[in-house]
């Protein structure tokens, strides 16, 4: 069981409630990062968007010099948006952090969950789904490390292209990000590749199914059966159940709320709030002890091999933050093994 941590670099605020700018939450998110490595941590994931409330545009470069100040913590996306990017480019870039991390790379591939990169980069959102079905069958093949020979609809063919740096020893660990979609899950498996579950919102066990779902797949397609479903969900730590509700309640309020305006989502409730944070909800968010609970709770109903807790959430402070990722690695990620081996 791996117990990782996800960030997108949310732009936070200081003491005085005043934004930090984009380069100051970058700075900060690479000592988070180096924290992570010291207290254990096995995976760090950094998000990719282009808009305002976020500090990372090019996850490879953050992870690059996390790179250079890290030495076991494994390092990926969470999500790369291939649909809006160029499969070659991209895994230039990760084989790039592979060498620089000495092996350490992986990438996270999915669609997103917004779609600013879309006109930013010059793609029609009508060629959403054609546009990730294409650069997928690229991708899974440049992953290979081998020489590619590929034809598709969106790009000129290729024929028995290499494409460097080439790795030291592929192929690259690679992800696909599902957010509840069943065709999905289908096509995570029709290239055998690991699941990645993101669960955001809801009763973490109503994804069962879709483990389920690529577990069939996976036998019916001729796919090794027994590869990885990991889950990507929010959350916060600290050294109370009350403490961390309330550290982290205003900042997600602003948070949600920002994104309900945009989506037509009502306000979030302190209720609701609060009932995600309970046994049956999808944030994490407590002492080590509530939060490593649910943790293995989660595992064990949907038998994964990976979770990635989203430590960042809006405005909350760089301080909450490290305080967070500190308490993950040395308290909460030690109780979730001795919960599953019991």
């Amino acid at each position: 069981m791996e117990l990782g941590l996800d960030t997108f670099g949310d732009i936070t605020v200081d003491d005085t409630g005043t934004p930090l700018t984009a380069a100051h939450t970058l700075r900060n998110l690479l000592d988070q990062a180096v924290l992570a490595d010291e207290v254990g941590v096995d995976f760090l994931g950094v998000g990719e968007h282009h808009r305002d409330d976020y500090s990372v545009s090019a996850p490879e470069v953050v992870l690059g010099a996390i790179a250079a100040r890290t030495s076991r913590i494994r390092l990926g996306s969470a999500v790369t948006v291939l649909s809006s990017d160029d499969p070659i480019r991209v895994f230039e870039r990760f084989s790039t952090v592979d060498a620089l991390s000495a092996g350490r790379a992986e990438v996270i591939l999915g669609r997103g969950s917004f779609t600013e990169s879309f006109p930013l980069f010059g793609y029609d959102l009508a060629d959403y789904e054609d546009l990730f079905t294409d650069k997928l069958s690229l991708f899974a093949a440049l992953r290979t490390g081998e020489p590619v020979t590929w034809s598709g609809s969106t790009r000129t063919p290729l024929s028995g292209q290499t494409v460097y740096p080439q790795l030291a020893g592929p192929p690259l660990p690679t992800w696909i990000a599902v957010g509840g979609s069943p065709e999905s899950v289908v096509r995570a498996a029709s290239y055998g590749l690991p699941l990645m579950l993101a669960i955001i919102g809801g009763e973490p066990l109503r994804f069962a199914p879709y483990v389920d779902l690529y577990r069939r797949a996976l036998a019916e397609l001729e796919q090794p059966t027994d590869l990885p479903v990991g889950v990507h969900s929010p959350g916060h730590v600290a050294e109370t159940d009350e403490q961390a509700r309330d550290e982290l309640w205003p900042h997600y309020r602003v948070y949600v709320e920002r994104i309900g305006r945009e989506r037509g989502w009502p306000p979030p409730t302190r209720i609701e709030f609060e009932r995600s944070a309970g046994p049956a909800g999808s944030l994490y968010v407590g002492s080590p002890e509530t939060v490593a609970a649910k943790i293995a709770a989660t595992s064990k109903a949907l038998g994964l091999s990976r979770f990635d807790l989203k430590y960042s959430h809006g405005t909350l402070p760089h301080e909450k933050l490290m305080r967070s990722v500190e308490l993950y690695g040395t308290q909460v990620i030690p109780r979730v093994r001795d919960l599953l081996g019991a």
